[in-house]
């Protein structure tokens, strides 16, 4: 997608969100199915995912990890951050690779050491460009990938989270 193309695509949505603000909320969905053993079948825009236990916590490694499907979510969501900014600013950039690691103490999760925290401590992304972009360009994709990456921020500023469970009877 070139540079026109996107803001043709765009404009009109910004305007309708400028004139009627109450149009650009929304609410995702996500769900999914308990199975068999310990895992969950979610349904993602490009076919079902099974999610069990990482190994590092007694899974088979056979099935995906929702810690890493986390990861990879900030991975997708950066790559287009940086993709759609670059794009809009007539930033060059060839190609180039995102990558996302995550520090995660397992004992934390297993219950073996109750200091230790239960989820990510670190998260870096990191990206890894072929481009002939000067330093200030550089600069500024990286402060508005950053700043509009939904994922990235949702992380950063750890929205509100309510838990519930309903029963159902048999």
């Amino acid at each position: 997608m070139d540079r026109d193309t996107l803001r043709a695509a765009q404009a009109p949505l910004k305007e309708s969100y400028r004139q009627h603000p109450e149009k650009s909320l929304m609410t995702l969905h996500a769900g999914g199915d308990l199975g068999d053993g310990v895992s969950c079948s979610v349904q993602t825009g490009r076919g079902l995912v099974e999610a069990g236990l990482h190994s590092a916590t007694g899974g088979s490694g056979l099935q995906a990890c929702s810690g890493d499907m986390l990861l990879e979510a900030l991975a997708a969501c950066a790559g287009v951050t940086l993709s759609a900014v670059a794009t809009s600013l007539g930033i060059p950039v060839s190609s180039g690779s995102v990558r996302v690691e995550g520090d995660l103490d397992f004992s934390g999760t297993l219950g073996v050491s109750s200091s230790a925290p239960v989820g990510f401590t670190d998260i870096r992304v990191i990206f890894d460009l072929v481009s002939t972009a000067s330093e200030d360009e550089i600069s500024t994709l990286c402060r508005l990938t950053e700043r509009y990456c939904v994922v990235f921020q949702t992380l950063a500023k750890s929205p509100s989270l309510n838990f519930a469970i309903t029963q159902v009877q048999p």
